[in-house]
């Protein structure tokens, strides 16, 4: 009998993967992407030390002020914008973008997109 493996393992298997050869440094610090069922989370790490330097997510009153839903591309949108301006307003311009693990594509490539409008380089 042929088992199939759950999207969350299989998810967790690509983001260890991926980890392998991304890491954030202080000039270049990583952009991590985490999706829940309801909430997209975004933190921009120093991996060097270990520090947060920078974090946003869609429970954020300033994020989740004007949106319906937290969960579709519209909150990525948000979100991404967002982050960008308190990355720039910390002064990180270049980020190495960690998608998780998730597919580039929907919630995560308008997060990224919107995150580049707003100043960041990846």
């Amino acid at each position: 009998m042929v088992s199939k493996k759950s999207r969350a393992l299989v998810r967790e298997t690509k983001h260890r993967r991926l980890r392998h050869t991304l890491s954030g440094t202080a000039a270049r610090p990583r952009m991590s992407v985490f999706r829940s069922n309801n909430h997209m989370y975004v933190q921009i790490i120093n991996d060097e030390v270990g520090k947060t330097l920078v974090s946003a997510s869609t429970l954020d009153k300033e994020v989740n002020a004007d949106l319906k839903k937290t969960n579709d591309v519209a909150a990525a949108e948000k979100l991404g914008s967002v982050i960008g301006k308190k990355a720039v307003d910390a002064g990180i311009k270049e980020v190495v973008f960690d998608r998780g693990g998730y597919i580039y594509a929907g919630k995560v490539k308008a997060l990224a997109d919107a995150a580049r409008e707003a100043g960041l380089d990846f």
